[in-house]
């Protein structure tokens, strides 16, 4: 028993270390949460290994690398025709809230969705959220010919076929989470 956990640990690794040689982009996962309970979790995948595993997995709404988004109310809306109307549109600032206590603001930029939300409370800055998704991405999100579905293996493809970016940034009173793509091996950040 402990000679094949022992094979099976030693393949895990060699598989590991030829698809960390081989690959080109890496999707990283960084949170650190400072709070009551210290936290920090690092996560760092290979976009080309992420193409692989989607499809195998058959769990809940994920189902073979496409994402069923279920219970969500989008029967009334077309989310690929209003996708499609804002990349096709010039680059704009297309929501903007400013009030006292938040700030939203929905964007296309430089070929990006971008939406950037910060919460005030008491005169400091509670939490800030910054999100920027190529439109390539979003494209092949919706590329799947279901409605309600999304296909997460064709985001994969677009995002490792896309310049290092900072897709997530999440910062909220005593935690950070930050989520991006490159081509820095985690061994050499």
């Amino acid at each position: 028993m402990k000679k094949t956990l022992l094979g099976l640990v030693l393949l895990f690794l060699a598989v590991s270390m030829t698809v960390a040689q081989t690959t080109d982009k890496w999707l990283h996962v960084k949170v650190d949460n400072t709070g009551d309970k210290t936290e920090r979790v690092r996560v760092n995948i290979p976009l080309d290994l992420a193409e692989k595993i989607l499809p195998a997995i058959h769990k809940d709404h994920l189902q073979a690398g496409k994402l069923k988004l279920g219970e969500a109310k989008i029967n009334d809306i077309d989310l690929r025709a209003m996708m499609d109307a804002i990349r096709s549109a010039k680059d704009n600032e297309f929501v903007t809230v400013d009030s006292q206590h938040e700030n939203v603001r929905v964007a296309k930029q430089g070929g990006n969705l971008v939406v950037k939300v910060s919460e005030t409370k008491q005169g400091r800055k509670e939490q800030k959220v910054d999100i920027s998704i190529p439109f390539s991405v979003i494209d092949a999100l919706f590329s799947s010919g279901n409605k309600g579905e999304l296909d997460l293996v064709a985001a994969v493809r677009a995002l490792a076929a896309h310049g290092d970016t900072v897709l997530v940034t999440v910062t909220d009173g005593s935690s950070n989470v930050r989520i991006w793509v490159d081509s820095v091996a985690p061994a050499a950040q």
